[in-house]
């Protein structure tokens, strides 16, 4: 009696151990099928998230009674040109600041004020490390039929594709 115990538990063990050994083994191969192309797609390099000391800023609104609090976050290729930016922030805290005074509550309420704000902040952001970023053009400016003025924008367009901040994000932002 004890052996065919022992038996019937030493089969039903080999059987359980079977069963996971292939549902791991399919486990795996559907993981290294589905890795492969995940490493293809994946930058080469990390990118490196600079964040920015909250600003609180005046707005231009008539009566000077209106402010924005600000957190801004800065999207770069990688650490080294963190530190660049770094090594520039107060002049680019300057600017930033300059920027948003100039807007009002209205504008910065609007989706398109906002990106538009972050636009502006990438140009600004960008300036001292030596790269242009060319002007946003919105809906209502008419298109440039000169030729000079087109192989110009091609070439900041240029020099934007390798502009190593690539980003701004806003981390908070208020209005009161």
């Amino acid at each position: 009696m004890l052996i065919i115990i022992i038996a019937v538990l030493v089969l039903v063990l080999a059987g359980g151990g079977a069963a996971a050994f292939l549902l791991m083994g399919k486990k795996n191969a559907e993981d290294e099928e589905g890795a492969a192309p995940a490493r293809k797609e994946a930058p080469k390099v990390a990118p490196t998230f600079l964040p920015m000391e909250n600003m609180v800023v005046n707005l231009a609104d008539p009566g000077g009674d209106r402010f924005a609090q600000i957190g801004i976050t800065v999207e770069v290729a990688d650490a080294k040109t963190a530190d660049q930016v770094k090594q520039y922030m107060p002049s680019i805290r300057s600017g930033v600041l300059l920027l948003v005074s100039q807007r009002t509550s209205a504008e910065l309420l609007q989706r398109e004020g906002k990106e538009k704000l972050a636009h502006d902040i990438l140009r600004e952001v960008s300036k001292p490390l030596g790269y242009t970023v060319p002007a946003k053009k919105t809906r209502k400016e008419p298109a440039a039929d000169d030729e000079e003025s087109e192989e110009d924008d091609r070439a900041a367009r240029r020099k934007a594709a390798q502009n190593p901040v690539h980003r701004i994000l806003f981390s908070s932002f208020i209005i009161q």
